[in-house]
């Protein structure tokens, strides 16, 4: 299948024409200057933003065990949605992604779904625990290829532990990220701390539990010579103390979540659970600091934290309800408002925070390649003009728990090409069975 798009605005820059055939770009050529001549498909893609597919760094997907929440097809249906092409599916699943055998299991599921890569990132710990190390070789040498360890949702705590999990990885190039909350600190917290955690009566969530564990993990990839990815960093202290660790030459990066580019905890005030998440949404001051980050470079990548629940998790009391928010769907709307629109960043900052560094930190080589002849066809299209309020229908996954939703967002992703296949055609998504399909047309491809 050939398709030719044109008129799209590389980077948000110069026109240009780019024909795809099957799974690879053919070419990139100033926009009019590439024939139609034998093309199947020519579409008009005039004055929409081209960027490489995007790439999420955290993503939960919740299979196996949480299936009520997502699967590893609503999950990366909500990812096309988004404009995504590739995610990098968290651990904490039942069971643990602990082992060779689940992260196989996991990436397989993605292959067949036909939306998206899914890279599986490997627990730190066995069952999350904290305990022992998991089989953390094994799944880095297993089909599934494992470069990133997080027991996101579970800080490592232990120093010892932590730093064996730091130089255990050094082996292969791989990266530890981690969850910074000191548990200790945050026993019982069910928001940010300060003046208005004590006006609601809600335990708080000091920033300190946040920055200490970035400070002491630096440190220890430091002594040992390894590389740390630091998980939605939310507060100025934290970003402090990440800009202090890159000042002294320490591999360390650093991702921000949409949310906590945009929301603050006065949300919190009317005790709506889409509003509950982990890290929890910080003071004006936070989010402000936060973005400098972002622009300086301080801050690496945006990060979902895609992290869906059912209703009945959502829809209860406050101190019972689950922490975390869906975020494929939205994310690029939200950097649009946050980044792009108040001149912070350009489309071209865009294409490096949410696709070339989020894949070079997680090892991935395929993903967040320039849009090129020669490159897989991983491609968004985007119109960053219209301005709606955010929907369910905008959502591709299984929940609608978007702390968005009524919100006015910039943008509209049109089309998204995963590996040369439109997975989502004008705001349409292609059919399960479509992708599913598309999928197994690329394995004989490559066999």
């Amino acid at each position: 299948m050939t398709t030719l798009y044109r008129g799209a605005k590389l980077l948000g820059a110069d026109p240009v024409d780019v024909l795809v055939a099957g799974t690879t770009i053919a070419e990139v050529a100033p926009a009019g200057s590439v024939s139609a001549d034998g093309v199947e498909r020519v579409i008009d893609v005039e004055g929409l933003v081209l960027l490489p597919g995007l790439v999420d760094l955290h993503t939960h997907l919740r299979e196996p065990g949480f299936e009520s929440s997502e699967t590893v097809l609503t999950g990366t249906r909500a990812a096309a949605f988004g404009g995504y092409t590739t995610v990098f599916a968290m651990a904490n699943t039942s069971p643990v992604q602990d082992t060779a055998g689940v992260v196989e299991a996991v990436a397989a599921l993605g292959r067949a779904a036909g939306y998206a890569d899914v890279r599986p990132i490997g627990a730190v710990t066995v069952g999350l625990e904290g305990e022992q190390l998991s089989e953390i070789g094994a799944m880095a040498q297993s089909n599934a290829g494992v470069r990133v360890f997080s027991d996101d949702g579970k800080c490592v705590f232990d120093p010892l532990i932590m730093r064996r999990a730091l130089e255990y990885v050094k082996a292969f190039g791989g990266v530890v990220a981690q969850h910074a909350q000191d548990p200790r600190l945050t026993a019982g917290a069910q928001m940010n701390e300060g003046a208005l955690s004590a006006e609601l009566g809600l335990g708080g969530w000091p920033a300190v539990a946040e920055s200490s564990i970035i400070a002491r993990d630096a440190l220890l990839a430091d002594h040992v010579s390894s590389r740390l990815h630091v998980c939605h960093v939310s507060t100025r202290e934290g970003v402090d103390v990440v800009r202090w660790a890159k000042s002294r030459g320490i591999d360390v990066t650093a991702e921000v979540t949409p949310h906590h580019l945009l929301l603050t905890e006065e949300l919190v005030r009317g005790y709506d659970a889409r509003f509950k998440v982990n890290p929890p949404l910080r003071t004006q001051d936070d989010v402000l600091a936060v973005r400098e980050a972002l622009a300086d470079g301080t801050i690496d990548i945006v990060a979902t934290d895609h992290a869906p629940h059912p209703v009945d998790a959502k829809e209860t009391e406050w101190d019972q309800a689950a922490m975390g928010m869906v975020g494929l769907e939205s994310a690029l709307r939200v950097v649009q408002h946050t980044m792009v629109d108040t001149g912070e960043l350009s489309w071209g900052d865009v294409a490096r925070i949410m696709s070339e560094t989020p894949a070079r930190i997680g090892g991935d080589s395929a993903s967040g390649r320039p849009v090129a002849a020669g490159e897989l066809a991983n491609l968004v299209f985007y119109d960053p003009a219209p301005t709606a309020d955010f929907t369910t229908a905008a959502l591709g996954g299984k929940s609608i728990n978007s702390p968005f939703l009524g919100m006015p967002l910039p943008g509209r992703v049109v089309h998204t090409v995963y590996r040369g296949t439109r997975t989502l055609d004008d705001g349409v998504l292609l059919s399960a069975e479509g992708a599913a399909a598309a999928a197994r047309a690329r394995e004989q491809e490559l066999a």
